[in-house]
């Protein structure tokens, strides 16, 4: 069961609409802390209990990416120079920053889509790992800059990963670092890119058999094996080491509902106890932004082994990530910007063979979410709908345990 009492204000902040929003916060958990990442930029260490304030260092950029260890803390920015910076947990003392720019280049426009975005970072023995990305528009032609970094400890940087294209998240075991690009403008990128940890050399490279510029929407590493959810088609796969096919299982594909043809990405995956899950999103549809029919399998979470479907659970709310730990797995569900209602809001533990176990609700939406050292880690953000007068929730972080 989860014990899930902790909670602690982070402050005021402006409530969240009936579309999901970016990034603008984010959590971690390790060593017995409970890190925060605001919108307005502070990097908040909490006791377990979130009873005490460890250190606070602030900043002027929303914390859109962190990754804890026992001895550092990574963090990435959205804005300014899309920095990176690394703390020890203990102190909270700056160990060195990196600025993105330098590789991706400075906003063209003062509009959130185009500023330098730090989307994912990672810490391995020898490695620290972080992807970032810029967006311009060239005319009608939409241009993505972006690198993913390979950093010793110290802040060196040892190798770097260029492309025209949009990371949206990495994984890695260790040894590798698995790349998901979401946008591939030129048709030569790949959307799942496998780099060596120690050097960056390109290991392997994926991509699903269609002409599309959506590819890859999240990965992981599953022993020596690789699981993708697959933007393009809409699908889930297992790959082996060198990039082949072991299976795959249709999610939210392409579909008749009524006179429209609907679809819904599949935006997460993870692993646990050698089950993979998916988590799907909203409902789109060919030929209008907001269809009237949606996909039945929206806002659903599949659990997969051997190519098999061993259950499905529909969350009825928008998903922002996905965690497991041993045989648990832990899904935030936000607003639903059609259904317009908190009944959404909670934070939903299964268990990978047997399926759903217990909903925790929550006022507020769910925006972050970390599992570490036996903690659960979640950010609540305040959420009004258009149609109504109402603001449900408070900014807010919660902690507890997963038992």
């Amino acid at each position: 069961m989860t014990d899930f009492t902790n909670c602690r204000e982070l402050g005021p902040l402006d409530a969240a609409r009936s579309r999901h929003n970016w990034a603008r916060s984010d959590v971690a958990a390790a060593d017995d802390r409970v890190f925060a990442g605001t919108a307005d930029g502070h990097i908040v260490s909490f006791d377990s209990a979130l009873d005490r304030v460890q250190w606070d260092a602030g900043g002027d950029h929303r914390i859109v990416s962190m990754a804890a260890t026992d001895e550092c803390l990574v963090v990435g920015e959205r804005g300014g120079d899309g920095t990176i910076r690394v703390f020890d947990t203990e102190t909270g003392d700056q160990r060195w920053t990196y600025a993105t720019t330098d590789d991706i280049g400075t906003a063209t426009k003062d509009s959130l889509f185009f500023l330098p975005y730090v989307v994912d970072v990672a810490v391995t023995e020898n490695r620290i790992v972080a992807a970032a990305r810029r967006y311009e528009r060239d005319g009608e032609k939409r241009v993505w800059s972006s690198v993913v970094l390979g950093f010793d400890h110290d802040g060196a940087v040892q190798w770097r990963y260029r492309a025209a294209a949009s990371p949206i998240a990495l994984d890695t075991d260790g040894d590798r670092v698995a790349v998901a690009y979401n946008r591939c403008p030129e048709p030569a990128q790949d959307g799942l890119v496998v780099l060596d940890c120690e050097t960056g050399d390109a290991i392997t490279t994926w991509d699903p058999e269609l002409d599309a510029e959506r590819r890859v929407g999240d990965v992981v590493f599953s022993g020596d094996d690789i699981a993708v959810a697959c933007h393009g088609d809409k699908r889930g796969y297992l790959l082996d080491a060198d990039g082949h096919e072991r299976w795959s299982v249709d999610l939210a594909v392409k579909q008749s509902v009524g006179d429209e043809t609907v679809y819904a990405y599949p935006n997460h995956v993870c692993v646990a106890d050698g089950v993979v899950v998916f988590v799907t999103g909203n409902t789109f549809a060919e030929s209008t932004r907001d269809p009237d029919a949606r996909h039945p399998q929206e806002h659903t979470v599949f659990a997969v082994k051997d190519g098999e479907t061993l259950w499905t659970h529909a969350i009825g709310g928008f998903a922002r990530g996905v965690e497991s730990v041993s045989e648990r797995v832990v899904v935030p569900s936000a607003q639903n910007f059609r259904r317009r209602s908190a009944e959404t809001h909670g934070v939903h533990v299964f268990d990978a063979e047997g399926g759903h176990d217990e909903t925790t609700p929550l006022s507020g939406i769910p925006t972050a979410l970390a599992v570490g050292d036996g903690l659960l880690a979640v950010v609540e953000e305040p959420v009004e709908y258009h149609d109504e007068e109402v603001t449900h929730g408070a900014y807010r972080l919660h902690s507890g345990t997963l038992e």
